[in-house]
């Protein structure tokens, strides 16, 4: 078998059957284009108006932490900034870019199953069978279309992990330096993806089979480095602020809005028992780290290439268990590595029970459920909030505001609307922390107390949520002139209510 110029086994040498590499080119093709069309029709979260909004800013100049409060890596942010100045600052095109990220991981991890898998007979279907465990995964479908910055970590962490594993079987460096990009990007989109580059740099350390390994892994940490320059940049400036930004707001201050986190994180840990998608995938992988171990007979090479996939996806749960609080989203940036791993122990499981040739079966039975069970969950959520729904509120929120007044409203009512937020409303989470004015105000916070006072004295014309939280925090019913419902949502208008008393 012939390797391709990056180290691998081409996809055509990798397959005996002439011709039948078109059927995971179809399957690919046939999940993309599912997966591009949801992002544009369900995918949605109202988290997603924060990141939304943040680009938004960053697309007219405004500079994350040092003009407004983000206590995210800002990488994402100006990525999604850079399309919309071409595209539009539209969610669409955000979430055409994050489906395309994720696409582009779920095929690089697939791939690597095509090319790389020990068992002959098993490449084509193996890869079909990761394309849907990884693509299927309902965390996947739901995040990695969205504009946050999980689409962008699960492409640049499978990047990363696909250069790491060329890296060790070739003597030039600078594969291990675009690993090394690769996980400080991800890292700097979101902090979820922090364990990448330690992983990965012992790993390309320990196995290294050709050229210099203390070369390669101070080409690594090099490459590793380069994405950081945005944030080392705005450091500089401001070293508390961003420090702030960073660190501080989440190691003490993320917990506000969860009163008991030690229980959320509990129920969240543990939610994958009540997760058939999740229980299949970690189940698949397990019995596949198992059977690599103990049964395979697979080359030390090859094994190492397959338990890298196991010490990251144990390296990210470590970080993502101890974040309080966690939400279940998170662990999408597992699914590709226990992805990979499932097909060994599919192959364990179906080779015991039909003929070891014969993978048509087992596959069969993966592929409808993954399918079946995205399905159900689409359409079980099909009644829930969506952009489009947004859209019609934000339309009415503008129409019933006249030029120069201010809104108040939530991020994604700011971004669709294109209404730049007042200064320090830009993040509304962050009103509920307890800091000195002097801290306030260089962190660009505004207190809930604050905000209660500017609408009572009438600073903002009108108003809009979905939220019935957010109603009733600020009192919204009483505090202006107007009210219609759109769509469910709440819209007001008209200044503060006259006093008729006077």
């Amino acid at each position: 078998m012939s390797p391709a110029p990056d180290g691998f086994p081409s996809v055509e040498a990798s397959i005996e059957l002439k011709g039948s590499r078109t059927w995971v080119y179809v399957v690919w093709a046939a999940w993309a284009v599912g997966l591009v069309v949801y992002s544009q029709t369900f995918a949605f979260t109202a988290d997603e108006g924060f990141h939304l909004l943040a680009a938004q800013l960053v697309m007219h100049g405004k500079r994350p932490y040092l003009d407004f409060c983000f206590p995210q890596t800002p990488l994402n942010v100006y990525w999604n900034a850079l399309w919309m100045r071409f595209f539009g600052d539209s969610w669409r095109t955000a979430h055409v870019v994050a489906a395309l990220e994720t696409i582009g991981a779920v095929i690089l991890a697939s791939r690597f199953v095509l090319t790389r898998l020990p068992e002959r007979a098993w490449r084509l279907a193996g890869a079909v069978a990761a394309t849907l465990l990884i693509g299927c995964n309902s965390n996947v479908a739901d995040f990695g279309t969205l504009g946050q910055a999980y689409g962008m970590c699960l492409f640049t962490t499978v990047c990363a992990f696909y250069l790491a594993v060329a890296a060790v079987a070739s003597r030039p460096t600078w594969r291990a330096a675009l690993a090394g990009a690769c996980a400080g990007t991800a890292a700097c989109s979101s902090l979820l993806a922090a364990p990448m580059a330690p992983v990965l740099l012992v790993w390309i350390w320990w196995s290294n089979r050709a050229g210099n390994r203390w070369t390669k892994s101070a080409a690594f940490a090099v490459g590793a480095t380069v994405p950081v320059a945005p944030i080392i940049r705005s450091f500089l400036r401001a070293p508390a602020v961003v420090w702030f930004n960073i660190a501080q707001y989440h190691l003490h201050y993320r917990v506000i809005y969860w009163p008991q986190p030690l229980g959320h994180d509990l129920d969240t840990l543990t939610s994958w028992f009540g997760d058939s998608q999740s229980l299949l995938l970690g189940l698949l992988a397990l019995f596949g780290v198992i059977y690599i171990r103990t049964r395979s007979g697979w080359s030390p090479e090859r094994r190492a290439e397959f338990f890298l996939c196991a010490w990251l996806a144990i390296g990210l749960t470590v970080e993502l268990a101890v974040a309080r609080p966690t939400f279940t989203r998170y662990f999408c940036l597992l699914a590709p590595f226990l992805g990979i791993l499932a097909i060994p122990g599919l192959y364990a499981i179906g080779s015991r029970v039909l003929q070891p040739d014969r993978p048509f079966w087992p596959v069969l039975l993966i592929s409808v459920l993954c399918v079946g069970s995205l399905i159900r969950e689409i359409c079980v959520y099909l009644d829930s909030d969506t952009w489009p729904k947004y859209e019609v509120v934000a339309q009415k929120l503008k129409s019933v505001t006249p030029p120069g007044q201010e809104i108040f409203t939530e991020e994604c009512f700011y971004f669709l609307t294109k209404h730049p937020p007042p200064p320090r409303l830009e993040f509304q989470y962050s009103h509920k922390l307890d800091l000195p004015p002097a801290r306030r105000a260089a962190f660009h916070i505004e207190t809930d107390a604050e905000i209660k006072q500017q609408i009572a004295a009438g600073a903002f014309w009108s108003a809009a949520t979905c939220d019935d939280d957010f109603v009733e925090d600020y009192n919204l019913d009483k505090s202006f002139q107007s009210q219609e419902k759109v769509r469910d949502c709440p819209v007001y208008w008209g200044g503060p209510p006259k006093d008729d008393s006077k």
